[in-house]
């Protein structure tokens, strides 16, 4: 009977040491990984914006338009954006504007959310982002 919970026991602990990474991974902010805007392109072009973001929180965000760094902290649930300084690529002014607009919204964000390759910036406006896992 000793021999059969020890082994119930490992098989448990295994299951939990396999399972409890993936889970936590699942729950914890990307840092370190790039993203794509979950949008169709705009029309006339190809191009769908990404945010890059490090270990550190320093991001990299290529737009439709403009490129550009800023900062991410996080804290649980709670996210705060804090755009730099954008580089103003030749772009139509409609290009332009969602291009601000985008960052106005990822700026407005309080908290944010990860659904498996999905993560959602959450503000007055939600934008999701779909994880590059490849």
């Amino acid at each position: 009977m000793t021999i059969l919970r020890h082994t119930a026991f490992a098989i448990a602990l295994t299951a939990t040491s396999i399972w409890s990474p993936v889970a936590q991974a699942a729950s914890e902010f990307p840092f370190g990984m790039e993203m794509t805007l979950d949008a169709a392109p705009q029309p006339g072009s190809k191009k769908i914006p990404t945010l890059e973001i490090g270990e550190s929180g320093e991001a990299a965000l290529d737009l439709w338009c403009k490129s550009g760094k800023g900062q991410f902290s996080v804290a649980n649930d709670t996210v705060i954006f804090v755009p730099g300084a954008m580089l103003d690529r030749d772009c139509t002014p409609a290009r332009a504007q969602a291009d601000d607009a985008l960052v106005a919204t990822l700026s407005d964000a309080a908290t944010w959310k990860r659904q498996g390759d999905f993560v959602s910036f959450i503000g007055a406006k939600t934008l999701r982002f779909r994880l590059l896992t490849n």
